[in-house]
């Protein structure tokens, strides 16, 4: 197959929404002046519809989600194509017609709804002034549409809950007040930046189907922007693949996630863990090249399995392998079959034999005089992963930092080895704390911004009289090797790595100090489902073939049945269901498990 570069045709229509057409966004800075962020996209939002935009951080998902709003972050520029909205190409209005367009016919919801909402403004305030910034209406006919807008997205509408401010509101109804905002003025487009990264599932599913409804009742056309493939595959109306700033494929969602075109869908698509089965998950070698680095031909050659000499020679375009459903690819047609139950593995058998390292026993927790988790009671094997999964507020990350020692306000035993450990940290052993773990969700918090990698990975092992000068030196680059970074990061420090690549440093830290129990507190959470797949794969390989135990702080329930031998599923601090993964997922028996396996999103 060949074509000379094209981009699907965009053509507008009667029915409105919105048509980007041939967008670039390039570098102003000195040194990366003329660069692009994205280039080439062409895109149509029609109304009502969803369109999921995917890809690997880095790709320029956020960049055409801030243009349509006719903005682009410090250091860039839109430099060439339209966003047609109602008749008109917003990127030629001026800051006045721009500052009327914002929120009025295109709103934003980032992701982070804090970031969105004003913490010492009540909420009922806050609504209400955002239609007053718009002189709409009388104060009682704002104070009405504020209410509409709340019970639209399945909040209380009372004075009680009007008078709260954003910090009394958990994370999920935070979310859903920022969507209210949102689409308080009816808008034409909604772009949607990650707005579910961190929720639990029964929150995500909740705020999920808000938005569908929200988009079909008012005929609104929203981008989805995510790294996320399994929400998109329940969302999404239509779905657009970016890989380093050009869509690499665009169609319908059944044809994108039943018969990927594209080798880079493909390798997306064989990373995601699913609910039905386990799987042996997998990243994609390398990482996406940004501006400046970016190869001649197919951008994605250097990492491509099926490439050849072609795809790096000339610049290739899109070509239509279906109605609707375009492919930049040459070899589009001569790819291999493919399905989505490639990766498949047997799940733990419930009937081996274990060889108990940690157990814990009549677990209580206490924040002050409130005591948030009960009467928590496992046990863990070598070489095994016991999941512990929730609710956001469920007592997960709370029991595992007791058991980490990075909280003394408990009862109870953690007995490691038939060794009953102290309560904190400061009160263990050196051998006791060396044997014990902890990997955080933020590895942009976790790891010192000040030192270099080599400085990071090997202080455990000085703490521990493990090894020094270049013994210990020699054992960081197997480390960084061991979590697929190696030596050329020696001598970065933490800014210069991205956000997947801090948490291969946190991990190397961790295994620094020959631990036998490895604490992952959601440590996958926010990242690429390509860049999270490499990271279970490489748990997977340190559990196999050094014997580590893991304790595995997750709402992730398909990344559970990828990951877990066994699995304790808490609500408000109770254990309430327990067992092997594939009991308790193929035959839950609380109806709270049934709930949350329910609002999972799934691929098949």
């Amino acid at each position: 197959m060949s074509a000379e570069p094209t981009s699907p045709p965009v053509e507008p229509d009667a029915s409105g929404g919105v048509y980007v057409n041939g967008l670039r966004v390039v570098l102003t800075g000195r040194e990366t002046k003329g660069l692009d962020v994205v280039d080439d996209i062409e895109l149509r939002l029609r109304p009502g519809e969803i369109l999921g935009l995917v890809g690997e951080s880095g790709s320029g998902k956020t960049t055409i989600g801030t243009a349509m709003l006719a903005y682009s972050r410090a250091g860039a520029a839109i430099d060439a194509g339209t966003v047609e909205l109602g008749g008109r190409d917003i990127l030629t209005l001026d800051a006045r017609g721009v500052r009327a367009m914002r929120g009025h016919e295109v709103a934003y919801m980032p992701q982070d709804p804090a970031a969105a909402l004003n913490p010492a403004i009540r909420i009922g305030r806050q609504l209400v002034e955002y239609l007053e910034l718009r002189g709409e209406g009388t104060s009682a006919e704002r104070l009405s549409r504020a209410r509409e807008g709340l019970r639209e997205v399945g909040l209380p509408d009372d004075d009680e809950f009007l008078a709260r401010y954003p910090h009394q509101l958990s994370g999920g109804q935070v979310q859903r007040v920022a969507l209210a905002m949102a689409f308080l003025p009816r808008p034409r487009v909604l772009v949607l930046d990650e707005p579910t990264t961190g929720l639990d599932v029964t929150t995500q599913g909740l705020v999920l189907r808000t938005v569908k409804s929200l988009c079909e009742s008012h005929g609104v056309a929203a981008l989805y922007v995510t790294h996320d493939l399994a929400v998109v595959a329940n969302l999404a109306d239509r779905v657009a693949v970016m890989y380093a700033g050009q869509i690499a494929e665009i169609g319908a969602r059944e044809e994108i996630f039943h018969s990927p075109g594209h080798p880079y869908t493909r390798a997306l698509l064989d990373a995601i863990p699913h609910l039905s089965s386990a799987r042996a998950l997998s990243g994609i070698p390398g990482s996406t090249p940004g501006p400046g680095r970016r190869p001649g031909g197919c951008r994605f050659h250097t990492r491509c399995e099926f490439a050849v000499e072609e795809c790096g020679a000339r610049e290739i375009g899109s070509v239509e392998v279906s109605p609707g459903h375009w492919v930049r690819c040459i070899r589009a047609d001569e790819l291999p079959s493919w399905s989505i139950e490639t990766g498949d593995v047997p799940d733990t058998d419930p009937r081996r034999d274990r060889d108990i390292v940690l157990a814990v026993e009549h677990l209580d927790v206490f924040y002050g005089r409130k005591q948030v988790v009960f009467d928590v009671n496992f046990d863990l094997a070598r070489g095994e992963v016991l999941a512990f999964v929730g609710e956001s507020g469920s007592g997960k990350t709370t029991s595992s930092r007791a058991i980490g020692g990075l909280s003394k306000e408990w009862k109870g035993k953690v007995v490691l080895d038939g060794h009953e450990l102290a309560r904190g940290a400061r009160q263990r052993s050196a051998e006791d704390r060396k044997r014990i773990q902890y990997i955080f969700q933020n590895p942009y918090l976790s790891l010192n911004p000040r030192l270099t990698i080599e400085q990071i990975v090997k202080r455990p092992m000085e703490l521990f009289g493990l090894a020094k000068g270049k013994e210990a030196t020699d054992r960081v680059v197997e480390l960084l090797d061991a979590v697929a970074l190696g030596p050329t990061v020696l001598k970065y420090r933490t800014s210069r790595l991205s956000g997947g690549e801090r948490q291969r440093v946190a991990i190397a830290r961790a295994l620094a100090a020959e631990p036998e129990v490895l604490v992952c507190d959601e440590i996958t959470s926010a990242l690429d489902v390509s860049v999270q797949g490499s990271i279970v794969d490489m748990l997977d390989r340190l559990k196999r073939e050094r014997g580590i135990s893991m304790l595995f702080v997750t709402h992730n329930l398909a990344l559970v049945r990828s990951i877990a031998d066994r699995v304790q599923v808490l609500q408000a601090g109770r254990v309430v269901e327990q067992g092997f993964v594939v009991d308790v997922m193929e035959n839950p028996q609380q109806e709270y498990t049934k709930r949350l396996l329910e609002n999972t999103p799934t691929m098949r």
